[in-house]
């Protein structure tokens, strides 16, 4: 069967030490993961079950050197995130199994326009015009769990034309790895090229054009980005 259009083009995330890609199915995020930043962001830290959000595949930036700073919003921020990607998925995934569905990680951000959030908190609307707008979350490149296991400890920091403006530790994840992708498929049916954001600690603030944001995940990998 021919299409009426084009197909889109895929998008590949690549694979560190290697040419080959990794494609992407859905993106899938996790809120308020470190109890720091609950707290920054006026929520209680309890442990409650996880709430998650969608970012679109697209939205993903592999080696991107700049960030576009997006219109209609004055206040965008950054949001350092380790960043899980799937070989496998299915529905309720026991929380024993949930690693075998993990190919790589990587280091991302999830930029934020925070204005629009906040409106669409005040309005009970939903957060897609804060999230998922282009060029919305670079990452690195996919480091495969064959070479450096699964983190479950590890410095996670983000700095801001060289001031450190994040820092946390991968065990400070309220819901850890394994838990997050068997709570995620109760709720999806999780698949190959699935891509997962795992929340921000705390520290999170506004970009600026003109701004260099790196940020990094020991251990694991790192990233740099320039406002534009």
């Amino acid at each position: 069967m021919t299409t009426v259009i084009p197909l889109p083009a895929p998008v590949l995330l690549p694979v560190a030490k290697s040419d080959r890609a990794f494609p992407v199915r859905r993106v899938y995020c996790v809120g308020r993961n470190y109890a720091a930043h609950a707290i920054e962001m006026g929520h209680d830290p309890d442990r409650e079950p996880p709430f998650f959000f969608q970012k679109n595949p697209d939205n993903l930036t592999a080696q991107q050197a700049e960030f576009p700073y997006p219109p209609l919003s004055s206040d965008v921020h950054h949001e350092v995130e380790l960043v899980v990607v799937l070989k496998k998925g299915g529905d309720n995934v026991d929380t024993g199994d949930a690693l075998d569905c993990v190919y790589g990680y990587a280091v991302g951000i999830d930029f934020t326009r925070r204005d629009l959030q906040a409106e669409a908190k005040a309005a009970g609307k939903p957060w897609a015009a804060a999230k998922a707008f282009e060029h919305s979350a670079p990452v690195s490149e996919i480091v495969p769990a064959e070479t450096i296991g699964h983190p479950a400890n590890g410095n996670i920091w983000l700095t801001v034309n060289g001031d450190r403006k994040q820092q946390g530790d991968l065990n400070q994840m309220i819901w850890k790895v394994p838990e997050i992708i068997a709570e995620l498929s109760k709720l999806f049916t999780l698949a190959a090229g699935d891509v997962i954001m795992t929340g921000t600690p705390s520290g999170v603030g506004s970009v600026s054009r003109g701004d260099v944001i790196s940020c990094g995940i020991d251990g694991v990998a790192t990233l740099t980005v320039t406002v534009v």
